[in-house]
């Protein structure tokens, strides 16, 4: 495993009219296919990009892991299968460590493509304040054996709070992500 791995991090938030991301330039294409999403006026999002001092295949083999979220996410106390086996359509319950403002979470596996390097998942219930929350990771090889990693998401803005306050909660939780213990 990684262990205190430097990472570089940006965030973009897309939380604006238009609805879209604008990052580097080298990570537009990756950015235009999995992570420009068309916003409802209740929603919000934003993107997160890491650099990681670590190859490729071993971050990947971290992040694709759906029964194992808390080998990299650090707020994540224990993870139970609640259908399937990991694989698309897999259901899995996150009891989240104290300290946040949410017990647990039920997640559904929608996309895991080990060839491009892409992972997408929804929250399907639980104990906590996200409605609607959908999720897209990517990986991607960086010079010198270094792996950029790209999460983004959109999320409701639950009544009584907003879009900014909704955002700001879910951006704390990503960036806890990618760490691999």
């Amino acid at each position: 495993m990684v262990s205190n791995t430097p990472t570089k991090k940006s965030r973009k938030s897309f939380h604006q009219a238009s609805g879209t991301i604008l990052s580097n330039p080298k990570h537009k294409p990756i950015m235009e296919s999995y992570h420009s999403h068309a916003l409802l006026p209740n929603q919000c999002g934003s993107s997160l990009v890491q650099t990681i001092d670590a190859p490729l295949p071993l971050v990947w083999s971290i992040l694709r892991q759906f029964n194992n979220p808390q080998a990299y996410k650090q707020f994540i106390r224990s993870c139970t299968m609640r259908a399937g086996d990991g694989g698309i359509g897999s259901i899995r319950e996150v009891m989240v460590s104290t300290g946040l403002p949410a017990k647990t979470s039920m997640e559904r596996l929608d996309k895991l493509d080990d060839d491009k390097h892409v992972v997408d998942f929804s929250i399907v219930g639980g104990e906590h304040k996200l409605v609607n929350y959908s999720s897209t990771t990517t990986v991607q090889e960086e010079k010198g054996r270094k792996t950029v990693v790209i999460q983004s998401y959109v999320v409701d803005a639950p009544a009584g709070s907003s879009k900014e306050d909704t955002c700001l909660f879910a951006n704390t939780i990503i960036e806890c992500n990618p760490r691999p213990k």
